[in-house]
């Protein structure tokens, strides 16, 4: 739940700075990631180093590049599209996702007994898209309209990737951690910044090299002073403590529960959005955020009642 609370900030940072490009703000955000990490890794270099093998690095580049890089882009790309509400709304089907992933591992209830709830989460979905389009399907087929309908579209389909690539790494995450537990959470959360942070260093030279304007247009220097405030807070709070918390839980917790948990993600993040935007939540956002909690409540309901055992059949005579 903490981690969902800090990560929820995250949907916000793209509004904060919508004149830097979804690559940029990747950039930015992860590079910070790689200098907070390092500055926590320096007095414990020696024990990480020991520790860490070829196998463990392949998997950090990984997971960096998907779950960090990919993720992140696309999701500033669809904040800054389609909004956070949407944007956060679609990402917070990860529980489904998820908890379909995750269905045969170790620890993890019967699908059947999920069903309900993840009728609900889907329920919740539907919900926010209806509130997108609606506005869209009433008005008339003009030029301006279909304009708007192909960006919210082009916002949606960056949300479905940004779930898609998020799904992925907490489904390798989670099994890499609970087969390999040589690192705690904290120790895994500092590799994962470094690694990021040099992908992040690669990805910014190839950027300068390219001709100015190609990524990013000219903004002044007051907005480039803001840029690195909101991309060190990212760094400390949504990557490396946000990181370390979920880290934690996912050594402890089955796929199937801990994909639920990633819906407080979704209800921060629509807080921070409604708060920003000084506006209370529209009919269908607040059913959206209603099914949400009841489906997760009742999975985790599902997960701490253990089904009772069969009745042993009287031996025969």
């Amino acid at each position: 739940m903490a981690a969902g609370a800090i990560w929820g900030f995250i949907f916000l940072a793209p509004r904060l700075l919508p004149d830097f490009s979804p690559l940029m703000l990747s950039i930015g955000r992860y590079l910070m990631y790689g200098a907070v990490s390092l500055a926590v890794a320096l007095p414990i270099a020696r024990r990480l180093a020991a520790k860490l093998t070829r196998a463990d690095f392949v998997a950090l580049a990984k997971l960096a590049l998907v779950g960090n890089l990919l993720y992140y882009m696309l999701l500033a790309s669809a904040v800054q599209l389609v909004g956070v509400a949407p944007s956060s709304l679609i990402v917070g089907i990860l529980p489904v996702t998820v908890t379909l992933a995750g269905r045969r591992d170790h620890g993890a209830v019967d699908l059947k007994r999920l069903a309900g709830p993840l009728l609900l989460v889907l329920a919740g979905i539907a919900c926010i898209n209806l509130d997108v389009f609606g506005d869209l399907l009433s008005s008339s087929a003009s030029q301006a309209a279909a304009t708007s309908v192909m960006t919210r579209m082009a916002g949606l389909a960056c949300a479905v990737g940004a779930l898609a690539s998020w799904t992925w790494y907490a489904v390798v995450n989670a099994r890499y951690l609970q087969t390999n537990d040589h690192f705690d959470g904290n120790e895994w959360s500092v590799l994962w910044g470094i690694v990021t942070g040099m992908l992040g260093a690669l990805l910014g030279v190839v950027v300068w090299m390219l001709p100015a304007g190609t990524v990013q247009n000219v903004v002044p220097a007051a907005r480039w002073q803001l840029f690195w405030i909101v991309s060190v807070a990212l760094a400390t709070g949504g990557s490396w403590l946000g990181n370390m918390l979920w880290n934690a839980a996912a050594k402890r917790l089955p796929l199937t529960l801990a994909g639920q948990m990633i819906a407080f993600e979704t209800l921060f993040a629509l807080l921070y959005a409604f708060i920003y935007d000084g506006r209370w939540p529209r009919t269908p956002e607040v059913l959206a955020i209603v099914l949400l909690l009841a489906g997760v409540s009742w999975s985790v309901r599902q997960h701490s009642v253990r089904p009772a055992p069969a009745a042993r059949e009287a031996p025969a005579h």
